[in-house]
């Protein structure tokens, strides 16, 4: 079963892929479509087995694929709790991606290879984390990049597009260099690269010390923060998150799989699976700790000024992901899972939420230009309202909440229980960001389907009044330097609803929205359930889960705090008085600019690392090529070589008195030399 699962995605990638327009749209689109519903409808099974005790963890060998000397690689395929909650999160995202995909890209002249690509990252992030070592992990870490790439790119002829599936591509590669250090490192240390005999010999090697750049440093602490600068790099943690938001540039299908749901948990998947490893150095904890609580603040504040769609619910991804990571940092590896769990529905249904207003809206993407949509698309308005409610965390303890509230929740109160310093500072900035992401939240949500329609501003609505087309927008929030209200007006276009293969999705991935914190937060946290779940899968503690439900009331309530006060933010300024946002930013121009600006890591990184990395290019290029290559080379001995040629294809007259007079020249300097000696 478990090989029908990885591998079926990679038949239908190949099919489509090879087959392309020979297929055609519909079949390309079938076959790719099916056998990810096939996939899925398989692994809820096995997820449904570990939920009920009635599966057990197994390995199953795919065939031999490496071996030299001690080095030893079996391509096997590792079923266990964590695979199974991994295999249900990506095979329902990506099959509900494909199915909305037939409406979103109904008009793209290369539907097959879109679909393909789809189809091949799937197989990459299952490969990776069915993974039972660490270089089978790392096939599908970099396969899912490469896919990443081209999926970013898909849409080659904008030049953002394409600079954008290049940003991503080396900014991961900063942190897989990482990773693969941390692997030849782990290699070193313990002999191998499979993953349970790893796990299994960590604990003996706790306070122990390695040779590195000449000193020594705690082994698994060099180890641990190797490793964690690759999941830094895949799920954009501060200082390698700058390609995320430019990924929006693909088609939302793309930003919803790879960008939200999959691709981007990668990183956490790592940490959760290498668990063992982590719980041996304090000083990575820590690390984890802190670069999570930084990402989820610094993510959550520029999320409050992006006026893109996309934008807005990417650095919401950046900021939820920081929460994950800092849950683990704390040693809450099953509430980091769960919150991973959790966010794939949400914030899936979120992205496809909002290329279904962009559909509507004619590709048009800035929220400035929106307003009112909620009597034109209602199903894409309910979903969105129920994903809000599901990232913001709206709950009542004890009856019902929607999975924000018992994921996030649960992460912001295993902080608090910690007892530890850092987990104290990751408190504070967790409830802090949920009052951010309920601002930026509900201000999505009331720019875009409350207030009065403003489409006529929109020059994208202009063209689709007038009947002209034209490719998918850039963004448009980088650009924008003030909140305004464009004019009133609809300019004659009216937005319509989606088709049916868009809204199916938006209406599944709702219900695991609304559903999915209340049936299965107890199954992954309790501390008598979460231990028979998790059955060693991933470093649990009991504890840690018996002491979040002791701490003090006004810790636990404090989200929920939170969220109430950036709800009644967003009301105020974005329904009530609708002149603040431009009073705040006129105010406050320096803050707003920075913030609009994402704290000015491009600029930043454009100084340090591009504009030197293109000088020194250009000084090779100019001085190391043209100066010394070219000039010593083709333009020097070569044309000296060229030059002769044709001084002595001159004397190849073709006449026989000039041969004659040659020979005759050459035997009387033979004689000379010879009488002279």
């Amino acid at each position: 079963m478990i090989q029908a699962i990885v591998f079926l995605p990679l038949l239908a990638a190949i099919v489509a892929g090879l087959g392309n327009r020979a297929l055609g749209n519909t079949v390309a689109k079938a076959i790719t479509t099916g056998a990810l519903f096939v996939s899925c409808a398989l692994s809820w099974p096995i997820f449904l087995g570990f939920l009920s005790g009635a599966q057990v963890a197994h390995v199953e060998p795919v065939l031999q694929w490496i071996k030299s000397d001690d080095f030893n690689v079996l391509w096997a395929l590792r079923v266990d709790t964590l695979t199974a909650v991994m295999l249900v999160v990506v095979t329902s995202v990506s099959a509900l991606v494909h199915l909305y995909s037939w409406g979103y890209m109904a008009e793209d002249d290369s539907q097959p290879r879109f679909f393909a690509y789809l189809s091949l990252f799937t197989f990459a992030m299952l490969m990776l984390v069915t993974a039972d070592n660490l270089v089978q992990m790392f096939f599908g870490w970099e396969g899912v990049g490469l896919a990443s790439y081209l999926l970013i790119g898909f849409w080659y002829y904008k030049p953002s597009a394409n600079a954008a599936a290049i940003k991503a591509f080396v900014v991961n590669r900063v942190g897989d260099f990482g990773f693969m250090l941390g692997i030849f490192g782990t290699f070193l240390v313990f002999g191998t690269v499979s993953i349970p005999a790893i796990l299994a010999a960590a604990p003996g090697m706790a306070g122990s010390t390695v040779g590195f750049l000449g000193g020594r440093v705690d082994t698994m602490t060099l180890l641990c923060l190797l490793l964690f600068l690759g999941a830094m790099g895949k799920s954009a943690q501060l200082g390698l998150h700058t390609w995320l938001p430019d990924a929006m540039e693909g088609p939302t299908p793309v930003s919803a799989l790879i960008h939200a749901a999959t691709m981007v948990t990668a990183g956490v998947f790592m940490v959760c699976r290498l668990s063992p490893m982590f719980e041996t150095s304090h000083t990575a904890m820590t690390v984890v700790t802190l670069v999570g609580a930084a990402t989820a603040l610094f993510a959550a504040t520029i999320g409050t000024t992006q006026t893109d769609i996309k934008r807005v619910i990417a650095y919401s991804t950046c900021s939820q992901l920081g929460y994950m990571f800092f849950a683990a940092g704390v040693g809450a590896y099953g509430a980091a899972m769960f919150h991973l769990f959790t966010h794939a529905f949400f914030k899936a249904l979120l992205f496809l939420g909002a290329g279904s207003v962009i559909h509507s809206m004619h590709h048009e993407q800035d929220m400035r230009f929106y307003g009112g949509l909620r009597k034109s698309i209602p199903v894409t308005f309910w979903a969105m309202t129920i994903g809000t409610l599901a990232i913001t965390g709206v709950g009542v303890a004890g009856v019902f909440g929607f999975a924000g509230f018992y994921s996030k929740d649960a992460i912001i109160e295993s902080a608090f229980a910690s007892g530890t310093q850092v987990g104290g500072i990751a408190f504070a900035i967790g409830v802090f960001a949920a009052l951010l992401t309920s601002f930026y939240s509900w201000r999505l949500v009331f720019l875009t389907f409350f207030g009065e329609p403003r489409w006529a501003a929109s020059e994208h609505i202009q063209h689709a009044v007038h009947g002209e087309h034209d490719a998918p927008s850039a963004e448009h929030g980088d650009s924008a330097h003030h909140e305004v209200h464009a004019p009133t007006g609809t300019a004659g276009y009216h937005p319509h609803e989606s088709p049916l293969s868009m809204l199916v999705p938006l209406v599944l991935l709702s219900l695991g929205a609304l559903l999915a914190g209340f049936l299965f937060d107890e199954v992954f946290l309790s501390p008598e359930r979460g231990m028979a779940f998790w059955k060693g899968s991933l470093f649990f503690d009991e504890h840690l889960m018996h002491a979040r439900h002791a701490i003090p009331e006004w810790a636990k309530q404090s989200a929920t705090i939170a969220w109430i006060i950036g709800l009644v933010i967003a009301w105020y300024a974005y329904l009530k008085d609708t002149t603040v946002p431009a009073r705040f930013t006129s105010t406050f121009r320096g803050l707003y600019a920075f913030l609009l600006n994402k704290w000015y890591f491009d600029e930043l990184y454009n100084l340090i690392f591009v504009r030197p990395a293109f000088a020194l290019g250009r000084f090779l290029w100019k001085r190391g090529d043209e100066g010394t290559i070219d000039r010593f080379g083709p333009n020097g001995a070569a044309a000296v070589v060229a030059g002769t040629s044709r001084v002595s294809s001159r004397l190849q007259s073709g006449y026989v008195y000039t041969y004659a007079f040659v020979m005759l020249i050459g035997l009387a300097g033979a004689a000379t030399w010879a009488i002279a000696g």
